[in-house]
């Protein structure tokens, strides 16, 4: 795994042209931030900021892992994705 591989799934993921469901856009979102940013270090947003709270969560949940292995799962789930997308 390289950033190569890391920065070309982040391209490809926007060339995606069939729907993503909001569970898969939030598991891709919480690996690139995890890979990008590493753990989570803003404060939880409150609960009636539906949106921006289930993105916190989610990045939250990957908490301890490293930006390799998020850079991996990432990659992964696009490659995922795009099998899906082309059917």
């Amino acid at each position: 795994m390289c950033q190569v591989e890391f920065e070309m799934a982040c391209a490809a993921i926007k060339q995606l042209k069939g729907p993503v469901s909001d569970q898969e856009k939030l598991l891709v979102y919480s690996f690139y931030k995890q890979a990008t940013q590493g753990d989570c270090n803003i404060p939880a947003p409150p609960a009636t900021d539906v949106k921006a709270k289930a993105k916190w969560e989610a990045w939250n949940e990957n908490k301890g892992m490293s930006k390799m292995d998020a850079m991996r799962i990432y990659v992964a789930k696009v490659e995922e994705l795009k099998k899906k997308d082309t059917g």
